[in-house]
């Protein structure tokens, strides 16, 4: 059975930092690219960051000299670092495993940033 499991979301002032951390389990994790996609309230979801298994990351332009993807295939788990967070980072944060046949999701982690 595949899990994908967030944690370390919660609720931090602009300007702030959070790191959201996800592990996998019950899938072959160094052969997935492993992503961070966020959803906010009326919103579309978003590739935030994503990794590959060699460690080869890529940003969305918003986020770029913000956040920092990071993984570690012995632990099988990958982070998220968020500096200087701004209210529109406010959203679900959700773990994603994928490859070219398979994709598995978390179910989400809330990060909030207060004004």
């Amino acid at each position: 059975q595949v899990q994908l499991v967030e944690s370390g979301g919660g609720l931090v002032q602009a300007g702030g930092s959070l790191r959201v951390s996800c592990v996998a389990s019950g899938i072959n994790f160094s052969f997935y690219i492993m992503n961070w996609y966020r959803q906010a309230p009326g919103k579309q979801r978003e590739l935030v960051a994503a990794v590959t298994g060699g460690g080869s990351a890529n940003y969305v332009d918003s986020v770029k000299g913000r956040f920092t993807i990071s993984r570690d295939n012995a632990k099988r788990t990958v982070d998220l670092q968020m500096n200087s967070l701004k209210p529109e980072d406010t959203a679900v944060y959700y773990c994603n495993a994928a490859n070219s046949r398979l994709n598995y999701w978390g179910q989400g982690t809330q990060v909030t940033v207060s004004s």
